[in-house]
């Protein structure tokens, strides 16, 4: 196919016909194209997925990672062990499109791949990649890990998908009506609009939109304003024109505070990180409006079909019987990486996602004794998983990981795996009763995992954290710890308090209701399954961005 003049190869929806083009550090749009870390990819993924099956007016722009995240493996004595393996993808197309830009004072060759939107069903998507023979080894090495540990690389995997993705746009006459940024990794783009626009600030304000996911300031991207500028970031920009420009007073450039300031609105992704983020960035002025658009999950690619088929048909005998298949296949991935065998008959709760210090993967074992009497209860047993990748540079979150799997080994109903992607993810959704999330509030912006468990027959049991305030139904569709005044506790407290009320609410309430009272746990069930299905379906989430951010 051609890529000049490209235009999206389907027929484009009249009210949604705005030329979008969308930018993305990462995409989780199939287990295959292992491009991904976690929770902003899913979200990503869902995006085009949806923006497909509403026949959307937009394209995705993103980064082939020639090593993906990374590969997830054990040790010797099981714990994680961070490999690096080549990926190839027979499934993209060669664009033909070859370009330069410039990093670091020194061209360095892109090329772009193509994701077909017949090949998994999604929108457009383009990926950029610097693994060239026509560049140099660490010109190559832009493109080979998502989230670089090294800063200069990572400052060159921003321009890239920044400068590279606004020029990969030109380069096919795309002309979109307007450049949406999910999360600041590609602000770069901002600049060589600048240049574009003969340095009409205007100009690129009417035509960027910006999602913020970080509800804390510490998390959002700083780098040094004069390794940026050495690394070309700025498009032949100085370091003062750049301050003057961005209202940045400091040495430390801030791609989020850069980016609020440049887009003429921007959204948070759910209720609760709109009032966070409004309150976080009100300190700063000349900020854009911040909305919130609740971030959602591709209800097509992610629900169990039978199940619903089931509730709708009011055949609870099935219905149960269709659960304890989807637990009994999960169960078997269990066995093979653990040698466990656990039963579907069994209560069964799963902790699954990104391993990092605020989620507290570990929060119901830091009571030893408390862990030890539920684990053991005869009455009502209980059997626990856990999954998720750490960021490989990320030790504690790597310790806490290594410490559940030797923890794991006393015991035969808790089980550690690894390979935490997409595929995984479904099949744990799939296997779990209970979906356990334990942020510290108010540090999760959305957390969508507990919507494509409650897809898949799972209940959630969450802090009161992210997307929940809007989802849980206390004791009705799923489970939430009462809300405490965290802002004055300490992190101890706040800890000690979620962790009393974790099991209180799970021994008094949630156990005796699945083993006692089945009739009403298989009706908690179904209320989450039917709450989920339209309020956090993507399609609900894709729409919202053309009525809203996009007018």
């Amino acid at each position: 196919m051609s890529f000049i003049n490209y235009t999206v190869p389907y027929s484009v929806e009249e009210r949604y016909s705005k030329k979008i083009a969308y930018f993305s550090m990462e995409f989780a749009v199939h287990q295959p194209l292992k491009i991904y870390s976690g929770g902003l990819g899913f979200l990503a993924g869902s995006h085009l997925r949806s923006a497909y099956e509403l026949r959307q007016n937009l394209v995705g722009v993103g980064i082939l990672w020639k090593y993906g995240y990374y590969d997830q493996a054990r040790n010797q004595d099981q714990t994680l062990q961070v490999t690096w393996m080549e990926k190839q993808y027979s499934f993209l197309e060669d664009t033909g499109i070859k370009f330069q830009i410039d990093i670091h004072d020194h061209p360095v060759w892109v090329k772009a791949w193509y994701l077909n939107p017949e090949t998994f069903k999604s929108a457009p998507l383009f990926l950029l990649s610097t693994d060239l023979p026509e560049n140099d080894y660490v010109s190559q090495t832009i493109t080979h890990r998502l989230y670089d540990a090294n800063v200069a690389t990572k400052v060159a995997q921003f321009i890239l998908l920044g400068v590279g993705g606004a020029k990969l746009i030109d380069e096919l006459s795309f002309n979109p009506d307007l450049y949406h940024l999910n999360e600041a990794h590609g602000l770069s783009a901002v600049f060589y609009l600048y240049n574009k626009f003969n340095k009409n600030t205007d100009e690129i304000k009417k035509r960027l939109v910006f999602t913020t996911h970080t509800p804390e300031e510490a998390g959002n991207e700083k780098h040094d304003i004069y390794l940026c500028h050495k690394m070309s970031y700025f498009c032949g920009l100085s370091v003062e024109e750049v301050k003057k420009l961005t209202g940045m007073e400091d040495d430390a450039f801030n791609h989020s505070l850069a980016a609020l300031r440049f887009a003429h609105i921007a959204n948070g992704v759910s209720e609760l990180h709109g009032h966070v983020s409004r309150a976080m960035w009100s300190k700063y002025k000349d900020i854009c409006p911040i909305i919130s658009i609740t971030n959602a999950q591709n209800w097509q690619y992610w629900a169990d079909k039978q199940l619903y088929k089931k509730m709708e048909e009011h055949d609870d005998h099935w219905f149960d019987d269709r659960k304890k298949y989807l637990k009994k296949r999960a169960f078997e991935i269990i066995a093979d990486q653990t040698g466990k065998i656990f039963d579907p008959n069994i209560f069964t709760i799963v902790w699954a996602r990104r391993f990092a210090g605020y989620k507290r993967a570990d929060l119901v074992t830091r009571d030893i004794k408390r862990f030890n009497d539920l684990m053991s209860n005869t009455k009502h047993p209980v059997q626990i998983i856990w999954a998720g990748k750490p960021y490989p540079m990320d030790y504690p979150a790597i310790n806490e990981f290594n410490h559940l799997v030797h923890l794991s080994k006393s015991y035969k109903n808790v089980a550690v795996v690894i390979g935490y992607e997409l595929a995984l993810s479904k099949r744990l959704k799939q296997g779990a009763d209970c979906w356990l999330n334990n942020p510290r509030v108010p540090r999760e912006a959305s957390g969508t995992s507990g919507m494509t468990a409650a897809m898949n027959g799972a209940v959630n049991f969450s802090t009161d954290d992210g997307w929940i305030p809007e989802f849980i139904n206390h004791g009705n569709n799923g489970f939430v710890v009462p809300k405490a005044d965290y802002a004055n506790m300490n992190t101890q407290e706040q800890d000690q308090y979620d962790l009393d009320k974790l099991y209180e609410i799970l021994q008094g309430q949630i156990l005796p209701l699945y083993y006692d009272n089945r009739d009403t746990w298989r009706q908690v069930t179904k209320n989450g399954m039917r709450d989920v299905r339209y309020r956090f379906d993507s399609g609900r989430m894709a729409d919202e961005y053309y009525t809203k951010m996009y007018k």
